[in-house]
This record gives C-alpha cells, sequence and structure tokens, in this order.
C-alpha cells in the first residue's frame, strides 16, 4: 500500500503542532501591533522580547543581538549588502562555490554593481574547503569573509569556529549562512566570534515566513530596510508577532532537542537508510561522505540515472526527497555544489538528496529502503550506458 513519505526536510519542514498552537493566540486574541503604547500592544511587545529571548538562548547570543526578518534570504541580503554599505573602503570578500544561491547570488550582484570584488573558495571531492587557502586568500582590502556553517545540499559541516577566530584575529568581520545547521548542531556564539549569523524558521518547523540574522554587540551594519523605529531601528517594518512567536517556540524546542538525544536518533536512521541502498544498489556513492555531516542529511548518487527521473518514480511511490541536479527546477545545468567537488557526470545527474526531520519514522524509511532500489533498477535498465550485471 503506498504511503506519503517526506524525506524533503531540508527544502522545508512541516510546521510542528506545539509551534502552531503557540502561534495562534496571536492572529485574534493578541493581536495589538507591539509598538502600541494601549492595552492591545502590551502582549504583542511581551510575546515579541520573550521570542527574542528564545532565539538567542539557542544561539548563546544576547537578545539585543537578534532581528527578526522576513526569511534566511533576506537575513543573508541584510548582512552582506549592509556590510559593504557600511564598510564601502573595505570591499574584498571571500566565500566558496558552494554557498546557497541566496549568498552567491547576492555576492555576484555586489561584484556587479557596487564595486567590491570577490573570491570564492573551492572544495575538494568531499566538499570541505582548505583553511589554508582561505588564509592565503586574504588581502589588506578583505572585510568580510562569509562561509555557511553547513552545505543544503551534502550536509557537510564546515569550521566556522575555526574561521571566526581567524577572521577576529584579522579584523575582518565573519558571516554565516547557518540556515541548515541551526537546532540541528550546536552553535554558541560566546565561543565561537562570529559576527553575523542568518538563520530561517520553516527549516525549524515553523510556518515560512520568518528569519532571524544575528549581529554581534559593536558590528555595525546598515539597515536593508528603512523606515520606522522597529527592531531598534536595524530593520523597519511591523512585526509579523505570530510568526515570531513561532520561531521563538521552534528555537526552544529545537534547544531541548540538542539535550535530549533527539538528533542521534533522527542521525540513527539516516545511516540506516544511507547504508542500506548503498548496500543494496551498485555504483552507488555517497556525495560529502565525511564525519562532519549534519545528522538528518545524506545525499546519494546513483550512477547511469537521472536525478529528475528518480524523483518522479519516487513521488508515484509518495516518497519525496529532491534532487542534487537542477534540472528539477527548470535548468539544465547540474548542481553547482556537486560540480564543485568535481564527480564525475554521471553521478552528479544521478544525485538524490534525502534529508529527515524529528517526525520521519522508522517505517517510513523503511518503506523508502523498499522501494527505492527497485526505482534505481528500473531506470537503470533504461538507460543506454547501464550494462545488466551478469
Amino acid at each position: 500500500m503506498k504511503k506519503l513519505v517526506y524525506l524533503d526536510n531540508n527544502a522545508t519542514c512541516m510546521t510542528s503542532p506545539s509551534v502552531r498552537d503557540a502561534m495562534m493566540p496571536y492572529f485574534n486574541e493578541f493581536y495589538g501591533n507591539p509598538s502600541s503604547m494601549h492595552i492591545f500592544g502590551e502582549p504583542a511587545a511581551k510575546a515579541l522580547k520573550k521570542a527574542r529571548e528564545q532565539v538567542a538562548a539557542l544561539l548563546n547570543a544576547k537578545p539585543s543581538e537578534i532581528i527578526f526578518t522576513s526569511c534566511g534570504s533576506e537575513s543573508n541580503n541584510h548582512a552582506l549588502r549592509g556590510f559593504l554599505e557600511s564598510y564601502p573602503k573595505k570591499n574584498h570578500i571571500i566565500s566558496t562555490v558552494v554557498e546557497h544561491p541566496a549568498v552567491l547570488q547576492t555576492l555576484k550582484f555586489l561584484e556587479k554593481n557596487k564595486g567590491c570584488t570577490l573570491t570564492l573558495l573551492p572544495v575538494d571531492q568531499n566538499g570541505n574547503i582548505s583553511l589554508e587557502k582561505l588564509k592565503e586568500a586574504v588581502t589588506t582590502n578583505t572585510g568580510l569573509i562569509t562561509i555557511m556553517s553547513a552545505n543544503n545540499e551534502t550536509g557537510v559541516i564546515y569550521p566556522i569556529r575555526e574561521i571566526a577566530e581567524f577572521a577576529a584575529e584579522k579584523g575582518i568581520l565573519f558571516h554565516t549562512d547557518a540556515v541548515q545547521a541551526v537546532g540541528k548542531i550546536p552553535i554558541d556564539l560566546q565561543k565561537t566570534p562570529v559576527s553575523m549569523l542568518s538563520l530561517s524558521g520553516h527549516k525549524l518547523h515553523t510556518p515560512k515566513g520568518i528569519g532571524a540574522l544575528y549581529i554581534r554587540e559593536g558590528v555595525k551594519i546598515h539597515p536593508f530596510i528603512i523606515g520606522g523605529h522597529q527592531e531598534s531601528g536595524r530593520r523597519a517594518g511591523t512585526e509579523n508577532i505570530p510568526y515570531i512567536v513561532a520561531l521563538g517556540q521552534a528555537c526552544q524546542e529545537a534547544g531541548q532537542e540538542l539535550k535530549d538525544g533527539s538528533l542521534q536518533k533522527i542521525s540513527a536512521l539516516r545511516n540506516k537508510l544511507e547504508q542500506a541502498l548503498v548496500k543494496q544498489i551498485s555504483n552507488t556513492k555517497i556525495n560529502g561522505n565525511v564525519p562532519n555531516r549534519l545528522p538528518n542529511t545524506t545525499n546519494l548518487a546513483f550512477e547511469f540515472v537521472e536525478g529528475e527521473a528518480i524523483l518522479l518514480k519516487l513521488s508515484e511511490l509518495g516518497i519525496a526527497g529532491s534532487t542534487g541536479s537542477a534540472c528539477a527546477s527548470g535548468s539544465l545545468d547540474p548542481s553547482h555544489v556537486l560540480t564543485a567537488m568535481k564527480l564525475p557526470y554521471s553521478f552528479i545527474h544521478g544525485s538524490l538528496r534525502l534529508s529527515l526531520s524529528k517526525f520521519t519514522t522508522e517505517e517510513e524509511i523503511d518503506y523508502a529502503i523498499e522501494h527505492i532500489p527497485s526505482v534505481i533498477q528500473s531506470l537503470r535498465e533504461m538507460s543506454p550506458f547501464y550494462t545488466l550485471p551478469k
């Protein structure tokens, strides 16, 4: 019998029931503007303060260092464009070739239109960056390093603490896109001298449309949205209280899950899925197969098949994943992450990312293990490049 198995949590997550329940009163019962100085504004203002404290607690930051935004892309834009406006003479930025488009496309815009110079670091075949190459890329004009905390396609975790410490020693600001990392790995901003950090709620089981930007005390970044006094003048616009409450609740729950072993259960299910598929399907490799990976993410390459065909077949069986190839999103270009890792062309186009959440069950993993091998085999039998094993 066909089940519905959602294994695309790096794209977005289901809103958790507890998060939904926390935010609901702020649509109808406590609907006031938090800036209003009357009885209707007071509950909203208190909720805003509490949520800021909850987000800060997950990061071990100060509440005053948290700005609420609409999403991770806005947070990244605010950090990068705000930096260049604030430090126009320090306009050399170092990043990597495997960043999320919200960072890469913003950097390319700034290079083309705002006069910044850009160095994009390569990665090795496992998706790792070289700290030595990072250090060699620094010039007297380098003002910002921006490197993601964990890769959204492969789950590879980057040495953020070491990079942050190096940047601090050199007097260079350091921003990290932590959208995929927050809530999945511990982040302690008292111990890691990050200047700015971006996060997104819908990767933490909130609705889409809420994010946050951490800006360390003392770092001067130009506002991205100009207008009123909200967010201490750093991001104008009336705060989206229901969604901010959702983010606060989700961050509080994520902090507890980091302590109670929930992530180890997710990792065990990921490993079961990954190991079973590698064992059952020949000519298969794990992209970014390194010890330091997100506990919920696997990226598997199946030779002789196309990723979008895999997705369509799996969808017919009720299984949702995503492909390492960007064909499914309307582009004929392969994944820029897997291309940068110099994977063979036949593997890049046959890559499948499967990402779990705290709501993923062992029964769902067993269903995926039961059906994915036959999907790959049926597609290979149609491939002119595949030779049936004797």
